[in-house]
């Protein structure tokens, strides 16, 4: 892994970062020596991950739906006055219903979580980041591009959370604070092989991509390591294909 020597002793907020994904990116983040605060539901994981990281991970239990709990996570997290390096928007649920099964309630929630959440992240943290040293980096999907039937809501937050990035890189642009999308491939974490990919489905990946390897978390973890650097300094209000070109055209 690239050594990113401007994110050392940098203060990162991910969210969802006790599994999957996420644990790969406040793994990568702590490498780098950064101090990286994570917030997940998931409290049992959170602290395990805290507590083999050791002080420069901080895990909170935080409810995305709920604006209050984001507002008191992010005050807590700032209380010093040391500026946010960068903001990683990960948590996201993806359950695959019918149009016909979905209810009203589902779509909100769904919503809630996968979108809403980014917008009251990056409202409550971007005034706390410096002028020219600040970076948000949304996770969306290669489902996007991809459409698959029974996950409509779920392409439909990611639709959203590109056109968030576009908008807010423009509008946060004039203080030099970037804002980028990733959107990954089928990635092999713990849950996707417990509950999605067989051997059917990893032969459907290997012949989807140009690049045939199947993609592990760690993969996306070092494009946001890169989306947060100076390294990518040129780079704002795009989207990241990280997908071993399975979008390609």
């Amino acid at each position: 892994m690239p050594a990113y020597t401007d994110l050392r002793d940098g203060s990162i907020l991910v969210t969802g970062g006790a599994n999957g994904i996420g644990t790969a990116i406040v793994r990568a983040f702590h490498a780098q020596d950064a101090l990286v605060y994570f917030c997940d539901m998931d409290a049992a994981a959170g602290e395990a991950l805290a507590g083999e990281l050791g002080e420069r991970a901080v895990f909170t239990r935080v409810n995305l739906t709920r604006e209050a709990e984001i507002v008191r996570w992010v005050k807590q997290v700032t209380k010093t006055g040391k500026p946010v390096r960068a903001l990683v928007n990960n948590a996201a649920r993806d359950p695959r219903m019918t149009l016909e099964s979905m209810s009203v309630k589902d779509w909100d929630d769904l919503f809630a979580t996968n979108l809403r959440a980014y917008f009251l992240m990056a409202r409550e943290t971007a005034p706390h980041m410096a002028d020219g040293a600040g970076a948000i980096i949304n996770l969306a999907s290669i489902t996007f591009h991809i459409a698959p039937a029974e996950m409509s809501a779920y392409v439909a937050t990611k639709g959203g959370a590109l056109g968030f990035t576009r908008s807010l890189a423009r509008e946060l642009g004039p203080r030099g604070i970037r804002v980028n999308t990733v959107s990954p491939g089928w990635i092999m974490t713990e849950r996707q092989l417990k509950e999605f990919v067989t051997p059917a489905v990893k032969r459907l990946i290997r012949r989807s991509q140009c690049v045939p390897a199947l993609l592990r978390p760690e993969d996306i973890a070092e494009v946001v390591l890169f989306l947060a650097s100076d390294a990518s300094r040129a780079i704002t209000g795009q989207e990241i294909l990280a997908d071993r070109g399975w979008a390609h055209s």
